[in-house]
């Protein structure tokens, strides 16, 4: 049962990206229009973070997670490839999106294999806000699955297996190769089909900020909406329904390293003002780990 479990991810994902083209990159060529889920790093050496001398190996730091991934682009997405990544293999570039806006001094890597280029400037994805009830009923979906550090997509980038692993894997190493799971801020943007800023750090100045400075938790419960967010610098909490919160929280150490999990919100609320105390708006510069906000986005 175990190998047929290990085949039969290895094999499907075979299969799921068999479709995708080898990209030919033209010196005139500029452009990619991503044509599966494709992982971007903030490292052009996929290899070694992805399978390693032995095929089967992670880069990952204590708590597992691969904090080379930036984000995982839906299909669709526009990259200008600004050019070939010096010392990797032949088919990492470095990239830029307008769906990302990576921190400072950090440069974005992707496989071409994932993209098909283009050498006209193509339209770009243009993501349709679902209606809050399917938000909410795509939150609810993703309770149990697991953290996975720059993941968007609960099911991952399958095209990882096949480029990257030099084996079948058991079903538990095969989710982490293909970065299968959602961390704080792409649990929101997985719910929403990409709409909402893939950051936390761009996520506190998101929408519009309650008047929450100097409330209790308990006032602050009775103010939140179905889907407004708590929100700082490093993570997400989202407001489910009056009783109910959501977020997919890393928990170094435990089985799975954590995941999306749903807590009732007001004990969620009192946890946070723990450790922090609530704001009306983050300010504009510099790291601030006693507050958090609560950002309305959508009316």
């Amino acid at each position: 049962m175990r190998f047929f479990l290990r085949f039969f991810i290895f094999s499907s994902a075979a299969a799921y990206i068999s479709m995708l083209a080898v990209p030919s990159l033209s010196a005139a060529s500029s452009f990619g229009v991503a044509v599966a889920f494709t992982p971007v790093l903030n490292s052009p050496e996929f290899a070694a973070v992805f399978g390693g001398a032995d095929g089967a190996t992670l880069k990952t730091d204590r708590c597992g997670q691969v904090r080379e991934v930036e984000f995982i682009a839906f299909p669709g997405a526009v990259f200008r490839i600004l050019g070939k990544a010096v010392g990797s293999n032949r088919f990492i570039y470095r990239v830029a999106t307008d769906e990302y806006t990576p921190p400072p001094g950090v440069e974005l890597y992707t496989d071409l294999r994932f993209l098909k280029v283009v050498d006209t400037i193509p339209p770009p994805r243009k993501p349709m806000l679902p209606a809050r009830d399917e938000i909410a009923a795509s939150l609810k979906t993703a309770v149990g699955t697991p953290y996975i550090w720059g993941g968007n997509h609960p099911e991952g980038a399958p095209g990882m297996l096949r480029y990257y692993s030099g084996k079948a894997l058991k079903p538990d190493k095969a989710g982490a190769f293909m970065l299968a799971g959602l961390d704080c801020s792409g649990l929101l943007y997985h719910a929403t089909g990409g709409f909402t800023p893939r950051n936390s750090s761009d996520l506190v100045h998101y929408g519009r900020g309650l008047k929450v400075k100097g409330k209790s938790g308990k006032e602050i419960a009775a103010m939140l909406r179905p889907l407004d967010l708590l929100a700082w610098n490093g993570h997400l909490v989202i407001a489910l329904d009056s009783e109910t919160a959501i977020e997919s929280a890393l928990s170094c150490g435990t089985p799975g390293n954590g995941g999306v999990v749903a807590t009732p919100l007001p004990e969620r609320i009192d946890a946070i003002m723990k450790k922090r105390k609530p704001a009306d708006e983050w300010p504009a510069s510099g790291r601030h780990d006693d507050i958090f906000v609560v950002r309305r986005w959508l009316e």
